[in-house]
């Protein structure tokens, strides 16, 4: 193994059938029921439908937030893009915000600050969490120091920059 290969976790497309599956079991064991999916785009989509089917939660929905623009290069706040989540709509609902990883956290927490106080509940479930989150998600499947590379980005982009 490669100094590089130690500084990295790999998941695999199918170790995250299972991490997804574990995660949402996480979930119901704490008796949480939510009644949406919120995903953090872009990790969270495929954790958040996989997690949705685990739970049987047919209301999911996307948040966009932009923070990593590469690896350990982040803006300096992560912000929230286009189209704007409409927050009336998940008004006494009991929402589990779902993303890949909470490495410092800010996404997450971000977030859940735009929620908490527009829902009736809120609980977070993300598949790594690091050492540095300034969160502490309610959910997680693995907790890691080292950067992740997951099955749906670690081939880069197919078509950089084309436009049609």
């Amino acid at each position: 193994m490669s100094a590089d290969d130690e500084a990295h976790e790999v998941l695999s497309w199918e170790e995250f059938g299972v991490a997804a599956r574990e995660l949402a079991g996480l979930v119901v064991d704490d008796g949480y029921a939510p009644t949406v999916v919120l995903a953090i785009a872009r990790g969270g989509l495929p954790v958040g439908g996989a997690v949705a089917y685990a739970l049987d939660v047919k209301n999911c929905c996307v948040i966009n937030v932009e923070y990593y623009l590469g690896v350990d290069e982040r803006l300096e706040v992560p912000m929230i893009l286009p189209p704007a989540l409409n927050l009336v709509d998940l008004a006494g609902e009991r929402v589990l915000i779902v993303d890949d990883v909470a490495d410092t956290g800010e996404t997450v927490r971000l977030v859940a600050d735009q929620l908490r106080d527009r829902v009736a509940a809120v609980r977070t479930a993300v598949l790594y969490e690091k050492p540095r989150s300034v969160v502490a998600c309610d959910y997680v499947w693995r907790r890691t120091a080292r950067w992740v590379d997951f099955p749906w980005s670690a081939g880069g982009a197919v078509a950089r920059g084309r436009v049609d």
